[in-house]
């Protein structure tokens, strides 16, 4: 459905508007000019025009709709002035028919406008791009972010990040990706990369890999609004629901992350009675939903057992009713169903909380501790391990290495910290 605007301020109204129907706009004309950029330009041309009139004219009753015809009009101006174009100006002229007395409700369009969504996400995550370009791209093609905003997400220059959208648009023409649902085993694989997109963009948002700041709220929380939009446009896929609900579950925690100074504050220190409740609900709902689809025998993989796990924090009241045997239990699955070293990590995390520290240091030292290079995981955890088990020598030394090695500035100041707690207890200060 079109979103209603609420603001009485024009300018608000315009970017409300724009945040909430950039994909469908984009979408709808991208299936009808057959043309990324074209599109992308005729949706940037609807949304200066709103930011000039609303504010003399007043908020249209259909923003949705207002800026779908304003961008239509452009495009068909844009094919009379192309003669060797004329053959789409029939098809743009047929999709006007009856808007110049009266701006349509584009409620009867619904499912066709969601269909140009998700062909527009899956676009985005063309297997043509790189990882970090399909990234950039689906934030400003789906999410409607400028490039200033995807570029200080990501802690990149405007001009870099700026430069990589425009080659990740030229390589989609090189490439000629088609405009179209992929189906079968590609349909999957496509759908696989959209998912991976959107978690690490949601990863980034939610503990920052570099920087000042522990968290990225705006990124985190554009990458929700993802998740949420590719669950209304595949609803009957239970790892995309799965995903939302891992998403909404996780960031329900986002306002308890961080300390009154910003600084970070760890899962069993956080005050729980800050946890969103009505991302917790949206959570738990879309979880329930994948579940129900699973036991029709619907295949489930890493986000839904990601899922079922946050859905475990989620549900204890207090970290001491944490049921840590269930966790260590579903990190068992999820380690057979997709392994790798970010899920061992976790893992020795809860077989730790579950068994003992010295359970999760087995678990640790069967992992190889190169394999995640120069991140600061496995020394951090290990120091949280060796903690626990009372080595308090042995965890200073692991959360100063540790703090060596992450580029994030708040992250370096916590694990400094412990390391100096650590090395305070062992000499007995």
């Amino acid at each position: 459905m079109p979103a209603e605007t609420t603001t009485d301020d024009p300018i608000e109204a315009v970017h409300a508007a724009w945040r909430a129907e950039s994909a469908r706009l984009v979408g709808a004309l991208t299936r009808m000019t057959r043309d990324l950029e074209l599109a992308e330009d005729l949706a940037q041309e609807a949304l200066v025009a709103a930011l000039e009139q609303w504010p003399t004219t007043g908020v249209p009753a259909n923003p949705a709709a207002w800026l779908m015809t304003t961008a239509k009009r452009r495009g068909i101006d844009h094919f009379r002035r192309a003669d060797n174009l004329r053959h789409k100006l029939a098809e743009l002229e047929h999709a006007r028919r009856g808007e110049e007395d009266e701006m349509p409700d584009l409620d009867d369009q619904v499912d066709h406008i969601e269909d140009d969504v998700l062909r527009l996400i899956f676009l985005s995550c063309h297997p043509s791009l790189t990882v970090e370009s399909r990234a950039a791209l689906t934030l400003r093609l789906v999410g409607g972010l400028t490039t200033a905003e995807i570029a200080r997400g990501f802690l990149a220059a405007e001009s870099t990040m700026g430069q990589r959208i425009s080659r990740a648009k030229k390589t989609l023409s090189e490439a000629r990706a088609e405009f179209e649902l992929p189906t079968g085993p590609e349909r999957t694989r496509r759908l696989d990369d959209v998912m991976a997109v959107i978690y690490l963009i949601f990863n980034e948002g939610y503990t920052a890999t570099a920087g000042e700041d522990w968290m990225r709220p705006d990124l985190a929380g554009e990458a929700i609004r993802l998740a949420r939009m590719l669950a209304s446009v595949a609803p009957d896929e239970p790892e995309v629901l799965g995903l939302q609900a891992l998403l909404e579950l996780q960031g329900s925690r986002t306002a308890a992350r961080v300390d009154e100074h910003g600084g970070p504050v760890l899962l069993e220190a956080q005050v729980r009675t800050r946890w969103d409740q009505l991302m917790i609900r949206r959570g738990m709902t879309a979880l329930q939903r994948a579940e129900l689809l699973a036991s029709r025998g619907a295949p489930v993989g890493k986000y839904f057992l990601q899922a079922l796990i946050a859905a475990q924090h989620a549900s204890a009241q207090r970290a001491d009713d944490t049921n840590w045997r269930r966790i260590a239990a579903l990190y068992d699955v999820l380690a057979e169903a997709a392994p790798g070293p970010v899920v061992e990590v976790n893992r020795a995390v809860a077989h730790g909380r579950a068994f003992g520290p010295d359970a999760g240091l087995t678990v640790l030292s069967e992992l190889d501790p190169e394999v995640l290079g120069d991140s600061p995981l496995v020394p951090s955890v290990r120091g949280d391990l060796l903690e626990r088990a009372g080595m308090h020598a042995q965890a200073s030394e692991a959360f100063t290495e540790a703090a060596a090695r992450t580029k994030n500035e708040s992250e370096r100041a916590l694990l400094h910290g412990r390391a100096v707690q650590n090395a305070e207890v062992h000499f007995g200060k």
